[in-house]
């Protein structure tokens, strides 16, 4: 046992030790020293380094030593040309990632058209542009440049659904200056465009903008391949990947589509682990207990039969109107009413069924409270009846309420 203790210190003292390094380099590059000066230093004293610890250190450059977001922004080319070659692979036995559809696989799709057009297309317009600056080539870069425009929607899924979930990890350093290197790289492609379509004859400050276009679009597509997608896949759950995958559509695709709708293998939950797993809704993820909580916090009773007339849940808030009690689980909704009012139940399941209505309201004096019940036929998508929601609410107070109130008081 004292064999492991010590050599798990020992690996956390060479991996500290290492983190320190790499720390001093970055310093020595904020200090003005040369990419050629510490990129021998580094591959001296530090070798191969994981993705999860160039994350690290751009955190703590923030937090521990106080370099600004800015500064880690403009440092981010040299960190990219040190790390070039020297980011070690990270396998897995099971890559989902790989499979059509995953949102990782979506955006290294992207990537390849992203890197066709700047490095293959835009370069090569280019090239003709710096030869002769004629009107037919500069609409070529133009038209190349309102195609790469459409990066905004592959940056903007990567920043409102990529990390949203990363920070939520505490992984925020990496975030902040990626996302600003974005913004930079929006800006550089819209004033490229702009020095284009009101072209002076500048040749070489044209030239400038778009070799700073296609060189930092390059960069952010290294970045995001080596570090930002293999330490997200360390990180992030399935269900949250389901749920990037799902919105990714809301905000569009650059340049390619998914390739296939991502289905990934679910292991069979157990009665046990659901009871202490989430649920995957389709706008947000929640623990079975924080439904639950929110459920009975609600100022309502709600009671759910399915399309077998079948009661499968009731909320039990502290104020319940009409008692139950979990013996109805199970039971058929016709069972749990009085002889006299089945053939009420009846007809208004019939007219849901069959599709004459979708809704009924009831009001009734119920001891001292006016008892506002509603029932709600329950439809899929395809407006197939799923079952009926029975909707259950004292509107006394609410018919008592006067006035207005604008502020919380």
């Amino acid at each position: 046992m004292s064999e492991i203790i010590n050599n798990r210190e020992l690996v956390q003292e060479q991996k500290s030790r290492r983190q320190e390094i790499l720390k001093e380099i970055i310093k020595e590059l904020h200090s003005g020293k040369s990419v050629d000066h510490v990129k021998a230093q580094f591959e001296e004293a530090v070798g191969n380094i994981t993705v999860a610890e160039i994350s690290q250190l751009e955190q703590a450059l923030m937090e521990e030593e106080g370099i600004p977001v800015s500064e880690v922004q403009r440092l981010c080319s040299v960190h990219t040309a040190i790390f070039k070659g020297s980011i070690e692979e990270i396998h897995t036995s099971d890559k989902p990632e790989d499979q059509p559809g995953h949102p990782v696989h979506t955006f290294k799709l992207e990537n390849k058209e992203i890197d066709m057009l700047v490095n293959f297309k835009l370069q090569l317009h280019l090239e003709h542009f710096e030869k002769e600056d004629t009107e037919e080539n500069i609409y070529k870069l133009i038209e190349d440049l309102n195609l790469l425009m459409d990066i905004d929607k592959h940056y903007t899924r990567k920043e409102n659904l990529l990390f949203p979930y990363l920070e939520k990890y505490g992984i925020l350093g990496p975030t902040q200056v990626m996302w600003g290197v974005d913004d930079g790289i929006r800006a550089a492609i819209k004033g490229a465009k702009e020095k284009l379509t009101s072209y002076d004859g500048d040749k070489k400050a044209v030239s400038a903008a778009l070799y700073f276009v296609i060189k930092e679009t390059s960069d952010m597509i290294f970045k995001e391949e080596n570090i930002l997608f293999p330490m997200a896949l360390q990180t992030l759950t399935e269900d949250e990947w389901i749920k990037i995958a799902h919105d990714g559509s809301d905000i569009g695709y650059c340049l390619a589509n998914p390739a296939g709708v991502w289905k990934p293998e679910r292991a069979e939950i157990k009665a046990d682990a659901m009871a202490e797993g989430f649920i995957r809704l389709e706008t947000g993820i929640l623990s079975l207990q924080q439904l639950e909580l929110m459920l009975n916090h609600l100022p309502v009773d709600i009671t759910f039969i399915d399309q077998d007339d079948v009661v499968r849940y009731f909320s039990h808030g502290k104020e319940r109107i009409f008692h139950r009690t979990k013996a109805v689980i199970g039971r058929t909704v016709q069972n749990c009413h009085p002889p006299k009012s089945v053939h009420v139940v009846e007809d208004l399941l019939h007219d849901f069924k069959a599709g004459v209505k979708d809704v009924e309201d009831f009001y009734i004096k119920f001891r001292d409270k006016y008892v506002y019940i509603r029932y709600f036929a329950v439809r899929d998508g395809n407006g197939v009846y799923m079952g009926t929601l029975e909707f259950t609410q004292n509107i006394e107070p609410i018919q008592a309420i006067q006035g207005e109130k604008r502020i919380l008081s």
